[in-house]
């Protein structure tokens, strides 16, 4: 029943000129691979949007693998964009850019902290044919 989503990433990662492994790193971390996750403060799909975000970013069906890495990708290449910084633009990612700003880094924030952790340990995990 599952879909092979690894396309879908790689297209997107060439996209927005992003490591796949890093979006694979994001999504593993947000939904652990499930499409249809949702989360208690109303995030969903593979990279957790909140409708809102989902919405600005041109996702209509957050619950679209396509949809959801194609938004998932363009957000996490402005924050990108926007840091200059990969651990910054993961807290970004969580925190969101505001508190990225307002606390000029990685927020304090155990949440936040764990999750660039975890996404990076995720990141730097990969098979050895992708070496």
């Amino acid at each position: 029943k599952s879909i092979d989503i690894s396309p879908v990433i790689q297209k997107h990662a060439e996209k927005y000129q992003l490591d796949p492994w890093l979006l694979r790193g994001v999504i593993e971390v947000e939904s652990a691979f499930h499409p249809r996750a949702r989360s208690c403060v109303g995030a969903g799909g593979l990279m957790q949007l909140m409708p809102g975000t989902a919405s600005y970013l041109g996702c209509r069906d957050r619950f679209d693998p396509d949809q959801n890495i194609a938004a998932g990708a363009k957000y996490l290449r402005m924050m990108v964009d926007r840091f200059g910084d990969y651990d910054l633009a993961i807290a970004a990612y969580n925190a969101g850019p505001g508190n990225v700003e307002k606390f000029g880094g990685v927020p304090p924030f155990a949440e936040t902290q764990n999750y660039v952790r975890k996404v990076k340990r995720a990141w730097q995990w990969r098979p050895d044919s992708a070496h």
